[in-house]
């Protein structure tokens, strides 16, 4: 075993939709964590593994730290939170913005009393001019004392080897927790509700997105032919959803499955069937019981 092998925790904060799963997928190579323009796309920790030969970083990508409005908001933000006290080095993902809001100073609060290292990553500088990148250094600085600061972009892969390189210096030495070509601890079957849920939160209007939740009825391979048949649920909470959702002659249900079924044949690496139902369930997100069914389970926690 190499004595200078280190591995450890990395906690991907940061508020809702500042690209959080996109720099994660970014780090580790190929997509794991669902990415969308809308907030409060990730429900859950996911953790994703990235190993080499200087040693291995897990990394769990928390959803969203935000004042949360309904039982599932509260689920969210207590995975995010419980996530903090478990970690070696907590790596906090910002816009590029000289205005530090109220939801930035939530956090630092939240961050005051750990003791833990944190890096601070100012995502999306491919969208701004090069020089006012100092003046959001600075604006950042005065909110909190980072271990560190780098200006990145997830998208574009920019400076995201220098994030790896920061986050190696302040883990223990030790050896590893997963083998090398594990690279998420997610099991399959919710890779794929995740990957038809973001693909329908990429068709459908703002309004609907949060309120929909994928649960999985039948994931089963042929034995002969290398073809998987998946049967899935989009479940959502009214009955005008359900129209939308479908459209018209189904058509946006056609187009939510042909978009997740490409994706899923990649990651299957084999030919899928997919059959896709809607669903109504009213109010899920403030039901216990619907909530763990598809797949937030409070006992987690």
């Amino acid at each position: 075993m190499n004595e200078n092998y280190k591995s450890g925790f990395a906690a991907i904060i940061g508020r809702p939709n500042v690209g959080k799963s996109t720099l994660m997928n970014q780090l580790i190579g190929q997509k794991i964590a669902i990415t969308s323009k809308k907030p409060q796309t990730t429900r859950n920790r996911i953790q994703t593994v990235y190993s080499c030969e200087q040693g291995q970083i897990v990394f769990l990508d928390t959803p969203g730290i935000h004042k949360a409005k309904n039982r599932l908001g509260e689920y969210m933000v207590n995975v995010a939170q419980r996530t903090l006290k478990e970690v070696d080095v907590i790596l906090w993902l910002v816009e590029p913005s000289t205005f530090i809001g109220a939801g930035e100073k939530h956090i630092a609060g939240q961050l005051e009393g750990l003791n833990l290292p944190v890096i601070l990553v100012i995502n999306k500088v491919d969208t701004v001019p090069k020089e006012e990148v100092l003046l959001f250094i600075d604006a950042y600085r005065k909110l909190y004392e980072f271990d560190e600061i780098i200006p990145a972009s997830a998208l574009r892969g920019q400076n995201t080897d220098d994030i790896i390189d920061s986050i190696f210096k302040y883990l223990p030495y030790g050896p590893q927790y997963f083998d090398e070509d594990v690279v998420t601890d997610q099991p399959m079957r919710q890779i794929v509700a995740e990957v038809i849920r973001e693909k329908a939160l990429h068709a459908l209007d703002e309004e609907i997105p949060h309120g929909i939740a994928v649960s999985i009825d039948l994931m089963k391979e042929r034995r002969k032919g290398n073809i998987t048949d998946i049967e899935a649920t989009i479940v959502c909470e009214r009955e005008s959803h359900k129209g939308i959702i479908i459209g018209k002659q189904g058509a946006m249900l056609k187009k939510i499955g042909t978009n997740a079924r490409y994706e899923i044949e990649q990651m299957l690496e084999g030919k899928v069937n997919l059959k896709l139902w809607v669903k109504v369930k009213k109010d899920w997100r403030d039901s216990d019981f619907l909530m763990k069914n598809f797949g937030y389970d409070k006992k987690e926690l």
